[in-house]
């Protein structure tokens, strides 16, 4: 693949590359890692897919790949016991797998490396370095509906960075909730004598009930090994006004994960509510936009090609 190829490939359906020039660099080198952190979470849903297909589009531009299973960070996080979280973190391998990730990709749970002393040193070097004021900003969007808040967020990004240096990270993948974290991660490694790396963020995808992030926690997500059915009543039931594309989930879904699929989606209609229409991505939001497509058809033809998607997911869960 050329270098060009490989720069669309890798820029496709991202909101931002820090920066476009070092990316390019990285693409040149023969031996490049690229890394994405998750704490283990009990359902894998659209939302991680969508950073996961991105790892995938890395892999094929020659990117090795380290998926983080943060165990620890997500003890930090509140998410339950060590042994709780480490239990689930296997399942979210298979599925990580299920989505096509290769057979090379490493996945390294947190805990294997990070109470060793060289880690420990590292993260007190950064937090002699590190006002309390910018951990606290670094983390203000993840932990945002916190009430009560805990010491431990502010030793979450700094484990971050580290994280990066000791997985000898080219490349650091994430959502725009994790903007801050890798904005401290390039102010920093330099200074402690490592690359910073290149930094590239997707969207969030919004939940089923219209709120900013579709999360586990909240209960406002479609999971990926969902059965039929279920896709189908969560899809039924969620946020769509009529006439809004903006921070719409059901359209989110139709560009993130059918438009990525397929030219047109088919929209299934008796003839007496106008018939069928087969849209393209833009030709979808104008018509939902002007009103002219009812909520409940977009989303009868959402639920049914997303079905469709992700039935080799749904089938490599049954037999592995």
């Amino acid at each position: 693949m050329e270098l060009e190829s490989k720069i669309e490939l890798i820029s496709r359906g991202t909101l931002e590359i820090v920066t476009p020039e070092e990316l390019e660099d990285k693409i040149k080198k023969e031996t490049k890692t690229a890394y994405i952190g998750f704490e283990p979470s009990g359902k894998i849903h659209l939302g991680h897919a969508i950073t996961i297909r991105k790892m995938m589009d890395l892999q094929e531009a020659g990117f090795k790949i380290k998926i983080l299973l943060a165990d620890l960070h997500a003890y930090l996080n509140g998410k339950g016991s060590l042994e709780e979280i480490k239990e689930i973190s296997d399942y979210n391998i298979r599925c990580f797998r299920a989505l096509g990730l290769g057979e090379d990709t490493e996945f390294i749970l947190g805990s294997t490396f990070q109470t060793g002393e060289d880690y420990t040193y590292k993260v007190y070097e950064l937090a002699l370095s590190t006002t309390l004021a910018r951990a606290k900003r670094s983390m203000a969007q993840i932990t945002r509906e916190s009430k009560d808040h805990k010491v431990a967020e502010v030793i979450y990004p700094l484990m971050q960075v580290i994280d990066m240096m000791f997985l000898e990270t080219d490349l650091a993948l994430g959502g725009m909730e994790q903007r801050k974290i890798h904005m401290l991660a390039r102010e920093n490694l330099p200074k402690m004598g490592y690359e910073p790396p290149v930094c590239i963020h997707t969207p969030l995808l919004h939940g089923t009930d219209g709120s900013d992030k579709m999360s586990s926690s909240k209960e406002n997500f479609i999971a990926i090994d969902d059965t039929p059915d279920e896709i189908k009543a969560k899809i039924k039931k969620s946020y769509c006004p009529q006439g809004q594309v903006e921070g719409n989930p059901i359209i989110e879904i139709a560009e993130h994960f059918i438009f990525t699929e397929t030219d047109t989606l088919l929209i299934e209609r008796p003839p007496k509510f106008g018939g069928n229409l087969e849209l393209t991505q833009e030709q979808l939001k104008d018509t939902y936009q002007k009103e002219e497509l009812h909520p409940l058809d977009l989303k009868n033809a959402v639920a049914g090609k997303l079905t469709q998607i992700f039935e080799p997911v749904r089938e490599y869960l049954k037999d592995n």
